[in-house]
């Protein structure tokens, strides 16, 4: 493979895989269906070499991250690693099996309770939003249906927040939000556009979604989750925070946010107590990448969402991202990224300060990926350099 051939696969992979917030693209295609290839990506085992060199090196002094685990998985092989530091103050390794916070990753775990709901009847995708959950979606906003926010393009803003500054984030970490608050915020603006005309990845959506879950089930989100998927996987390292918890349960690797110094050197602050309330139903899963790994599989092997409905996860809708008029490439949870070969993958990425977590695989799970990166600018605008070579060499030759 030439190194041309290398970077474009690996620039569509980051823009679908690994993109957070900021959604850039991978290369124009047409909404997806069944028939689209999803010819084996790779047959040959895991390249441990590459792969082994991606990870290498990591901990205080490295630029980029403090420690990775890996798991890369599928019909053609596996390989399992880990590298770096679970505490810079000790310098303990890290923690293999260590837990993390997964971010968006959780839009998936959101996405496939709505389907199933779905498939039960208890849901309309096509439905209004307002039929579930009336005096939420303002008149004025339109027929906001259920699969407009699974698919982001509702026109929903987003809720205000303490800023984009990881400073004024850092302020506020200890805050409980609300859901509910935070939708009301956000419908008490203008839509940002006609439901259904344009994409726009925003965590709104999936608020939205976790209210509407616990509205049908009449259960707690979280324990809804935890009945529909955790259970049944036996996810037993998966996990959510609750509302006012802080810290990661059980063995895990901290998280550190590089701050700039006057000198020209950096401050490693240690960011791993955080209230994740603001993210809830759109981000703030705590897992492992052997529990991941474990849903990844199940999810495209259809034990998680009845396959009637699972094709949601793999479609595409035919609208323009909203920032960038480029096509959309978000799903229901997921994300589509078409390689140079024409083969196509899917994933979804989370960041949380100090942790960049992302799942993905190719339809017939010949390859798959799960990998937490203890970045040290988890929230940056650019693709963390080691998480983009843990990508490249899962998924190219």
């Amino acid at each position: 493979m030439n190194a041309r051939t290398r970077t474009l696969i690996a620039a569509a992979l980051v823009l679908g895989i690994a993109s957070g917030p900021a959604v850039a693209h991978a290369a124009p295609a047409p909404a997806s269906a069944p028939s689209e290839r999803i010819a084996p990506l790779v047959s040959a085992p895991p390249n441990a070499a590459a792969l082994e060199a991606a990870i290498a090196g990591l901990g205080p002094q490295h630029e980029d991250a403090t420690a990775a685990l890996v798991r890369v998985g599928g019909t053609a092989g596996r390989w399992q690693g880990s590298s770096g530091v679970a505490d810079i103050r000790t310098g303990r390794d890290a923690v293999e099996q260590g837990r993390f916070r997964a971010g968006s990753v959780t839009k998936a775990f959101t996405a496939a309770v709505v389907l199933q709901l779905a498939a039960e009847g208890r849901v309309d995708l096509d439905g209004p939003v307002r039929h579930h959950l009336p005096g939420t979606v303002p008149d004025r906003y339109g027929a906001v249906t259920v699969r407009q926010l699974l698919n982001h393009t509702s026109g929903i803003p987003a809720a205000d927040g303490p800023g984009d500054s990881f400073e004024a984030q850092w302020e506020h970490r200890f805050d409980v939000t609300d859901p509910r608050t935070q939708v009301a915020n956000a419908v008490a603006k203008d839509r940002e556009f006609a439901p259904g005309t344009a994409q726009h990845y925003l965590n709104i959506n999936y608020t939205v979604l976790g209210v509407l879950i616990e509205k049908v089930t009449g259960m707690r989100y979280e324990d809804a989750v935890g009945a529909r998927i955790l259970k049944p996987l036996g996810l037993h390292r998966t996990s959510f925070p609750g509302r006012t918890e802080t810290r990661i349960q059980g063995p895990h690797n901290r998280g550190y946010q590089a701050i700039p110094k006057a000198d020209g050197s950096r401050e490693l602050r240690d960011v791993t107590e955080w209230n994740s309330s603001d993210r809830w139903a759109a981000g703030d899963i705590i897992s492992t990448t052997a529990d991941l790994e474990r849903f990844t599989v199940a999810l495209f092997s259809g034990r998680v969402v009845p396959k009637n409905r699972l094709e949601e996860m793999f479609t595409v809708p035919d609208v323009k991202d909203f920032a960038s008029g480029k096509p959309a490439v978000m799903t229901a949870g997921l994300s589509r990224i078409v390689l140079p070969d024409g083969t196509v993958a899917w994933g979804k990425s989370g960041g949380r300060h100090g942790y960049n977590t992302a799942i993905g695989a190719t339809r017939d799970l010949s390859r798959t990926l799960v990998y937490s990166v203890n970045a040290t600018d988890a929230k940056g605008q650019d693709m963390n350099p080691v998480a983009l070579g843990v990508i490249m060499a899962a998924f190219t030759k």
